[in-house]
């Protein structure tokens, strides 16, 4: 079942990046970095089984981002795409910020979601520290790539596409689990979420090519 929810997810998340290149342009698209990097914040607390192994939810989210950058990069200029990266840290920082003040509020007796909120606000800072600092690592890694490919094999986009973000989005996905996910989870787990992470992110990255294709053709 959770097969065939990831990959209507895949199809779902990477068409919406698609159409809001379509209907907003590079402003759109600039949007979208920071809307997935915040729903991969939250949805990323939650693990999942497929095919027996353990993965956290959340990457097909934060994979859009560089689906999203690629497209800037593609259509709109390296500058741009480097404007969402920074566009997207700060709405992440804000995100943190106002979510840890919710929390200091005293709840009415008849408040029911102060606990969940704590719970899921208190990961979240960290997962969100974690997240900012390797979304802006591997994402201006992934630009300089995809724009340094760009130029010496122009014809070959699935090439830069693949490439960049495969390498930039694993190395990434590494490093975030271990500072997300250590005393929280033992090693053994850790490298286990993002070992088998990987190998479905490499599978997401593979996914994103035919949508990059779609979306430069696009008037």
């Amino acid at each position: 079942m959770n097969i065939l929810l990831g990959f209507n997810n895949i199809l779902v998340i990477f068409t919406l990046v698609v159409l809001i290149d379509k209907f907003f342009k590079k402003e759109g698209l600039i949007v979208w970095v920071s809307i997935a990097t915040i729903i991969a914040n939250l949805t990323v607390c939650k693990m999942i089984d497929i095919m027996s192994f353990t993965t956290s939810l959340g990457q097909v989210a934060f994979a859009s981002t560089f689906l999203a950058t690629d497209i800037i990069s593609e259509k709109y200029g390296k500058d741009i795409a480097k404007k969402a990266v920074y566009l997207s840290i700060f709405a992440q920082i804000s995100f943190l910020i106002i979510t840890q003040l919710s929390l200091v509020f005293i709840p009415s007796s008849e408040d029911i979601v102060q606990e969940s909120m704590k719970t899921l606000f208190s990961i979240n800072i960290r997962t969100s520290i974690a997240s900012m600092v390797m979304f802006f690592i591997a994402n201006m890694l992934d630009i300089y790539i995809y724009n340094k490919l760009k130029e010496k094999f122009p014809k070959k986009l699935w090439f830069r596409n693949n490439f960049s973000t495969i390498i930039c989005n694993c190395t990434e996905n590494y490093f975030f689990n271990f500072f997300a996910f250590v005393g929280i989870f033992s090693l053994g787990t850790i490298f286990s979420i993002a070992t088998t992470t990987t190998l479905f992110e490499v599978i997401i990255a593979l996914c994103d090519t035919p949508f990059l294709y779609i979306s430069k053709k696009l008037k």
